[in-house]
Order: structure tokens, then sequence, then C-alpha cells
């Protein structure tokens, strides 16, 4: 079985719920349906709305791409209830995993599913570039919402059949984005600025070459991570997902 079809096992199993209709959906939130080429995604009244997915899309003017979620709530209006210790530490997000390759935005090529992540996290700080909030410190802006990329791959040891950001064993030295935060795992902090909206979420990013993602498959994701409570291998587990946009993580949206 190969990764992607164990990934989409794992969503199914833990994103369900019922559906709610469709067109009441888009009906309440128009903007969910700009793009004909979006993953639309059903209401469920089951699910937190601000991470109750309608629509996900992926668009690209030259350089600049534009990765663009709709949800059925007021999007980011949840943040995770600090637990005041990195261990075990909370982590919400808004994701879009694509079919790049990692190597597209610096990292080692072939080494697993490239997505692109809106994330929320009190207890830490992982940006050490950038100041978020403003304040002069660029250290204690964690929970502020902001960008990563990241490599994600099945990780057994986060549970069975679960996901987690790939980790950098020790004594290895793969390839990093240059703005990698120095952290054993897969991840990239490069600064691009999340923009919220009512039920809107989106990310301008901008690429050398944007013409690598023409064509791109990608998908929506909404789920909470959590830092393992022995900050070890694995550093960072997906713990739960809220909602996904295909329903089974398929990437059915191409960017055009």
């Amino acid at each position: 079985m190969n990764h992607l079809a164990i990934i989409s096992i794992t969503l199914l199993a833990t994103a369900t719920g019922a559906y709610a209709d469709a067109d009441h959906a888009k009906a309440s939130h128009p903007q969910a349906t700009q793009s004909e080429h979006a993953v639309h995604s059903s209401a469920d009244g089951t699910k937190h709305a601000s991470f109750d997915i309608l629509a996900a899309h992926i668009h690209r003017n030259d350089n600049s791409i534009t990765f663009h979620m709709t949800t059925n709530g007021i999007a980011g209006a949840q943040k995770p209830t600090p637990k005041g210790t990195l261990a075990g530490a909370p982590v919400y997000s808004y994701v879009w995993p694509t079919s790049l390759d990692p190597a597209t935005v610096g990292f080692e090529g072939k080494s697993g599913i490239l997505a692109l992540a809106a994330t929320s996290h009190p207890d830490f700080d992982d940006t050490p570039l950038y100041d978020e909030d403003g304040d002069g410190d660029k250290s204690n802006d964690g929970g502020d919402w902001h960008s990563h990329w990241v490599v994600l791959t099945p990780t057994e040891a986060c549970g069975v059949g679960a996901l987690g950001v790939r980790d950098i064993p020790e004594g290895e030295t793969p390839a990093m984005p240059a703005t990698w935060p120095g952290l054993p795992i897969f991840i990239d902090s490069p600064g691009f600025t999340p923009h919220f909206d009512g039920p809107e979420v989106h990310i301008n990013v901008e690429l050398p070459d944007g013409s690598v993602i023409e064509g791109a498959a990608y998908d929506g994701v909404t789920a909470a991570l959590k830092v393992n409570a022995n900050i070890h291998a694995p550093l960072l587990c997906v713990g739960d997902v809220f909602d996904v946009a295909s329903g089974d993580l398929s990437l059915p949206g191409r960017v055009r």
C-alpha cells in the first residue's frame, strides 16, 4: 500500500460525521464557489464551524500562488489552549497537502507529502526569523497564526496508521530550505502571512518559478497536531483531523 493510500485511510477514520446539504453551505458563503476548480465540501453541523471546510483551492498568477480555504464559520477564531509546556503542546492548523515534490521549496526530494499550513501553537515559537506580533521579540509569538511548509509521512510511532511531520534522524543532514528553523523535522518557516477574513483564510506564496506548481494536485485539511510528550522522535504528530475537503485525501484539486 502506498503512502497516499495509508494517509487516506487514516484521515477517513478520523474525519467522520454526517454531512449537511452542500447547496445551503454555498448559499451561506458565496465565496466558497468562487473557483470552479476548488475542492468543495458539504457543511457538517457536528464539526466546529471554524474548521468545517466548504472549499479549498490554489490558484496561480505568474510566480504568486494563493492557497485559499473557506470554512463554515469564522476561520482562525479558535486557537489551542496553552498547555504550559513544550511536551504535549497542541497545534491547530489549516493545511493544503499537495502532489509537489518537497524539493520544490528546498527539502530533500521525494521525502514525503509537501503541504503548506497556517498554524497556531501558543506554547512555543518556531519562526525565529520573524516577529509576527511586532513587539520586538521574535521568540514569543507562536500563538499568532503563521505559515509553514511541512513534509508529512506515515509515522507508526504516532499511532497505528497515523501521520507525522518527517523527522531528521540524528547524524543525517538532508536538504532543508534556507528558512528552516533548525528543528529536527522537515519544517520550513518561510514568513508568508496567513490572512483571515470571516470564513476565509488564504496565504500568498511567492515562488522563483511559479510554473512548477501548474497542474499540481491538492486538497484541504483542518487538523490538530501535538508535540510528542517525550519531545523526541517523532517530534510532531497529527493527533486529530477535523475535516478533509475531498473526504478521502484524494487530492482532486488541480492548480490552473
